[in-house]
């Protein structure tokens, strides 16, 4: 475990390199920890139904997660003034839709007796499901680069690598709170992802 942290802090100082910060790289990584700041957060809350703290469903989600973080920017990039119109009307939508649905699947699923919880599952339908409604700001990020002309590729790479790296602490650390929240760990996993599809929906109506 140690060896994996003191790589991680390696990759991660490399990355940011903070004798060299300049204003735009510390932009890119103001981004880059906004951005990941859901997906920290869903996976605090896949550490929280969850008795033991596994590495293997860490990487799972901080490979998924990082990889859509990394993938909506270049699309959004990508797509530039032809798609800002038309997806930045209903983005907000799609996120607190995607959220509220897991949400209320993992509340719903608590009061069954079945032991595989839907978050538990970690299966490649929820998966994608989570790692779309997580990734869906990096998206008009990208857009929003395209527009003043930066060039997304170095913006991907670090805001992918910060997300996988705070979901991979994410689990751990919603692992260790989930042994106080005991029995209610799902409800309270299954609300957590239902508030943040709410907050994402009352920034883009208030803005």
């Amino acid at each position: 475990m140690e060896i994996l942290r003191e790589k991680i802090f390696n990759i991660v100082y490399w990355i940011f390199d903070l004798q060299e910060l300049s204003c735009l790289d510390l932009t890119i990584a103001l981004i880059a920890v906004s951005l990941a700041i859901d997906a920290f957060s869903v996976s605090i809350t896949h550490g929280l139904v969850n008795k033991t703290f596994k590495i293997a469903n860490a990487l799972k989600l901080g490979i998924s997660f990082g990889s859509f973080q990394t993938l909506m920017p270049v699309l959004g990039w990508l797509a530039g003034v032809n798609i800002i119109n038309f997806i930045s009307g209903f983005d907000h939508w799609i996120a607190f839709g995607l959220l509220c649905f897991i949400g209320s699947r993992m509340i719903y699923e608590s009061t069954k007796k079945e032991s595989m919880k839907l978050i538990n599952s970690l299966s490649i339908s929820v998966l994608f499901v989570l790692s779309v409604a997580t990734s869906i700001d990096a998206l008009a990020v990208g857009l929003s680069l395209s527009f003043l002309r930066i060039q997304v590729l170095e913006p991907a790479i670090v805001t992918g690598v910060v997300t996988f790296c705070l979901s991979f602490l994410g689990v751990y650390f919603g692992n260790r709170f989930g042994h106080f929240v005991g029995t209610k760990a799902e409800v309270t996993g299954g609300l957590i992802l239902i508030i943040i599809g709410f907050r994402i929906l009352l920034e883009h109506i208030i803005a």
